[in-house]
């Protein structure tokens, strides 16, 4: 498989045609074509204003594709990516009742059912399988919409990615909608290299069998657009032979797979034009949008999407991917952009690529953003036209009234309360973290800042400024701030302030923007009101409450349960905690957490043992020794991580040193684990650790 010279800059285009399109399509999911003509004419741009909701929200279509895709880097970007581990990759993401899916019930939401087959231990493809679940379960339109992902890492060839779509839809999903899937993914394959829209579809259809619905649908659709000059009589012939009156269930693949063509096709080959005609049908309107905004996206890249109204602005390359891996639960259409294109190279047997040394923010795709917005568009606006660096234009800003741009690193306080799909998430900065940027006064001169906005009292924004530098027209500066103690507080923002002693115009280029190091940080109850310390933490336990007297009281019914805080950036670190058990089976301290599923845990368990546990593809026990604890007892519980060395300690005595070896899991944050029962703890202190050298 060879790569397109343009790869990067098309699967960004792909990225934010699918979020563009989910944010087109969200506010009036599930209504009528009927209803929207009358309540909103043509869907020609966002309506979110109109209907008073947020326009940047969590939607399975997003979380879902972003993270299922997860499964290729987990398991070693194995060629041979079975469903069982796709599957697997499923348990590890999603906490039960709270990300990703609809949660619907057993029987009635297809995803919820083969959520529970798997954690049954039904493998894949059996969990989503017709024979188990019924063919009306099994044949919902969920394969569909998280299939984009699966295309992206493998363009150009169609065949390798209708393979992909078919193992990772029959985690959930049979018959017709893995058909459909199949279509999908190889059209936005072939999409990198083929143009015309006919040839995709030609190719498409050969991956799917001649006798299934999809591929008759396909058919007739292709033969109505001949017929009809007007989509809305095309649209009606679907109503007729396909609507949701022929097929039962909630949300069925085949109608909404007919849309999705009836936009393709009577779109003229026009990003705009294809979702009106996509979103003003009706039905499930923002999985067919987002299913075509990413395949127009792919297909036309950038210059498509631009070519009609402001789509990109709006959205700032915003999105949310609420899963157990807190620390990613906040992102952007770029990262997530280099994310795919370095699996797509991994697998094309190419090295990764990280612009500006792997810089978080680096702004190298033209007009991206990075969810970096002007707080007051008065004095600042944003602008990145050629993709090398991220231009702040200030107008008349002074130290009275500076100009500030900022991006989020937690949730924003407009997504606090948010409908619809939680947003679970760990911040992504930390106290002890490094904080560094590169500047450069384009037109000047100009007083520039760093500065960070955390939760306090009452969980409102508090800004805490950092460094400053005068900067004269021309000149470059490149900040470093290492972030002081917050007593725990979640940061939720960081940006720049700029002023000019003269109230002049200017122009700053923000080149890059990232952080580095493992926190200095101690997690506990601040000593005022607010709940959002609580919410810093993915919270996937029964009950985690914050009013109660012990600032972490954890309980778990039944089966294990965790809160988990920090990413992946997180790599050698000491974390400490003083745990008390009270009616519990096992309780522990874990580290290096990349999900539910993924990460070591130093456990206490009720029949007299502690061990050191590996979760990874079931649970390994890495060492093993007696010790019996006390309910009401409280016992400090403390692991080092260093490079593959894990040392242990209850109550300041060492108890395990292993060197892990085999598949080592080399990064993650941080979990309070529990099992059966309730414990409590009142703080959690993390702290770096020297690096150990190499052998």
């Amino acid at each position: 498989m060879s790569i397109p010279v343009d790869y990067v800059e098309r699967v960004y285009a792909g990225v934010l045609g699918k979020i563009i399109g989910v944010y087109l399509g969200r506010p009036f999911e599930g209504w009528s074509h009927e209803r929207i003509l009358s309540e909103l004419g043509e869907i020609n741009y966002y309506v979110n204003d109109t209907l008073k909701l947020p326009l940047i929200l969590t939607d399975d279509d997003i979380t879902g594709t972003f993270t299922f895709l997860r499964a290729i880097p987990d398991y070693d970007h194995d060629p041979n990516l079975t469903p069982a581990q796709i599957g697997q990759t499923w348990l590890n993401y999603i906490i039960d009742k709270r990300t990703i899916l609809w949660w619907g019930g057993l029987g009635n939401s297809t995803e919820h059912t083969a959520y529970l087959r798997l954690k049954q231990g039904i493998q894949a493809p059996e969990s989503g399988s017709a024979r188990l679940n019924s063919k009306v379960v099994s044949e919902q339109i969920g394969a569909q919409i998280f299939i984009d992902g699966w295309a992206m890492v493998v363009p150009g060839d169609p065949q390798r990615a209708a393979d992909l779509a078919r193992r990772a839809a029959s985690v959930s999903h049979d018959g017709e909608a893995i058909y459909g899937a199949q279509v999908i993914a190889a059209m936005e394959s072939m999409a990198f290299v083929e143009p015309d829209l006919n040839k995709l579809i030609d190719t498409a259809v050969t991956f799917i069998p001649k006798d299934s619905t999809i591929y008759q649908l396909i058919a007739d659709v292709r033969g109505w657009r001949e017929k009809y000059s007007d989509w809305h009589d095309a649209r009606l012939k679907i109503v007729q032979n396909y609507g949701y009156d022929c097929y039962s269930g909630n949300c069925h693949m085949v109608p909404n797979h007919a849309l999705i063509h009836l936009g393709l096709l009577y779109g003229n080959d026009d990003f705009q034009q294809s979702l009106i005609i996509t979103n003003t049908s009706g039905w499930d309107t923002d999985c067919n949008s987002a299913n075509v905004g990413c395949l127009m996206g792919i297909k036309n890249g950038l210059a498509g999407i631009d070519a009609g109204p402001d789509w990109r602005t709006p959205v700032a390359d915003q999105l949310y991917l609420p899963t157990a891996d807190g620390g990613r639960s906040i992102s952007d259409a770029v990262t997530e952009t280099y994310h795919i294109a370095n699996i797509g190279r991994k697998l094309a047997g190419q090295a990764p690529v990280a612009p500006k040394n792997g810089a978080r923010f680096h702004f190298s795709l033209p007009g991206s953003r990075q969810s970096f917005r002007a707080e007051d568009s008065s004095v600042l606006h944003l602008e990145n036209l050629a993709g090398k660096g991220l231009e702040l234009h200030w107008h008349g800003a002074t130290a009275a009234h500076p100009a500030r741009a900022a991006t989020p690193t937690f949730i924003p306080p407009e997504a606090v309360h948010m409908p619809g799909y939680d947003l679970l998430a760990s911040p992504t900065l930390f106290s002890g973290q490094v904080l560094k940027a590169s500047v450069t006064a384009k037109k000047g001169p100009v007083t520039c800042a760093l500065f960070v906005r955390y939760y306090g009292p009452d969980d409102t924004l508090i800004l805490l400024p950092g460094p400053s530098k005068k900067l004269r027209d021309g000149d470059s500066f490149i900040f470093e701030w290492q972030i002081p103690n917050l007593d725990g507080a979640p940061i939720a923002q960081v940006g720049l302030e700029l002023s000019s002693d003269s109230g002049s115009d200017g122009v700053l280029v923000l080149d890059w923007m990232t952080w580095e190091g493992d926190p200095q940080v101690v997690f506990k109850r601040p000593s005022h009101n607010g709940t959002l310390w609580a919410r810093a933490w993915v919270n996937a336990m029964d009950y985690f409450d914050p009013f109660w007297p012990e600032a972490f009281r954890l309980i778990q019914d039944h089966g294990t349960g965790m809160v988990i805080q920090g990413g992946r950036d997180w790599q050698d670190y000491q974390v400490k905690a003083v745990i008390t058990p009270h009616m519990i089976a096992s309780f522990g301290l874990a580290v290096r957490v990349q999900g539910l599923a993924r990460y070591y845990e130093l456990q206490l368990d009720r029949v007299g043992k502690v061990r050191l546990l590996k979760a990874l593809d079931g649970i390994q026990v890495l060492a093993e020794k007696d010790f019996a604890f006390s309910f009401g007892s409280p016992y400090e519980l403390q692991i080092n991580v260093n490079r593959g060395q894990i040392d242990a300690y209850i109550n300041q005595q060492p108890i395990f040193a292993i060197e892990d070896q085999e598949r080592p899991l080399e990064n993650g944050g941080i979990a309070l684990v529990c099992e059966g029962g309730r414990i409590g703890c009142e703080e959690v202190s993390v702290s770096p650790l020297p690096l150990r050298p190499l052998a």
